[in-house]
């Protein structure tokens, strides 16, 4: 059984190798290809995700992968989930902000994760009982308790049906600052007390399921619009908050709209 502590090494590795395949593609010519479900892809995710598969295979064949481009593969009580590329559109833009996403699940929760970021040189990583790191030092959230003191993030308005806009838009009007873009590091900046609210929607479990311990270990919340906890079976809606009292007051503002 992997001590999650002792796999530091291995996943900088696994970040090194991804940020050289990545960066090599970074702010160059690409082809850009779209999935079934419409979203893009590119060679950059396609190769990142394979080089990840074959590295954590190669160290623990008997782990389980769960990665956006290639699905699952494997069983068991250990799994790793991978995002090579978490916001595909940011990449082919030539924006930094896109990341690499990891995480160990043991029996479906995470103990390790990472967002990585490769353009920025930011490396976010959490283990269970421990905070959550930037480049080797402790961060933690801000201590913002209100909505009308908060700053709200979402990556992109298009992520919502027509009621879940409506939801979110009622919430916006009661906070300090409402701004868009993001993706992974939305997460990462509240964990970092940068900003202190993320409310999203349609995300899948390899976008948010490695975002978990980067919010939690730093000492904010996050969970479904129900409150409650974020599983692979969830379904897609998404809110982190810096404090309890911020994400309740957020969770009472979503429910309360029809």
């Amino acid at each position: 059984m992997p001590n999650p502590a002792e796999l530091l090494p291995f996943v900088h590795l696994l970040c090194d190798e991804a940020a050289k395949i990545t960066l090599n593609h970074f702010r160059q010519s690409i082809d850009v290809m779209q999935k079934k479900d419409a979203s893009p892809v590119t060679i950059a995710d396609q190769n990142t995700e394979a080089m990840l598969r074959k590295q954590i295979l190669k160290k623990y064949p008997n782990h389980a992968i769960i990665g956006e481009e290639f699905g699952l593969s494997g069983g068991g009580e250990w799994q790793w989930v991978i995002d090579p590329i978490d916001g595909t559109r940011s990449f082919i833009s030539g924006f930094p902000t896109y990341a690499t996403l990891i995480a160990l699940l043991h029996h479906q929760q995470p103990v390790l994760s990472v967002i990585d970021m490769p353009a920025l040189g930011e490396r976010f990583v959490a283990i269970k009982d421990r905070p959550t790191t930037l480049n080797g030092q402790s961060i933690s959230v801000s201590s913002i308790d209100t909505l009308n003191n908060a700053k709200l993030q979402s990556t992109d308005p298009g992520m919502f049906t027509q009621q879940q806009w409506q939801k979110r838009q009622q919430l916006a009007k009661n906070v300090a600052l409402d701004r868009f873009n993001g993706d992974g590091y939305l997460y990462a900046m509240l964990a970092a007390g940068w900003i202190d609210l993320v409310v999203e929607a349609d995300l899948k479990p390899h976008d948010f399921l490695p975002l978990l311990l980067i919010v939690e270990q730093a000492g904010g919340m996050i969970t479904d619009w129900s409150g409650n906890p974020l599983t692979a079976e969830s379904d897609g809606e998404v809110i982190a908050a810096a404090t309890s009292a911020l994400h309740q007051a957020a969770l009472k503002q979503l429910q309360s709209t029809n």
